[in-house]
């Protein structure tokens, strides 16, 4: 099934929506920015080429830079 990720403008505009879809029975979930943050990344990272290995002092050389 898929989802939806609506982003609304104000706190009223969140509030009709959510209880525009109570009504219609359909079910919610608010996400907190950090949340919204890793559902972000995650789709980042479904597409993210892994046919390519780099070595463990690549890494480190790029983390100390």
């Amino acid at each position: 099934m898929k989802s939806l990720i609506i982003s609304p403008k104000s706190k009223e505009e969140l509030k009709f929506v959510e209880s525009l879809l109570n009504k219609l029975g359909v079910a919610t979930k608010a996400l907190t920015e950090e949340e919204i943050e890793d559902a972000g990344l995650s789709l980042l990272m479904k597409d993210v080429d892994r046919s390519k290995k780099v070595s463990k002092e690549v890494i480190m050389k790029k983390l100390k830079a």
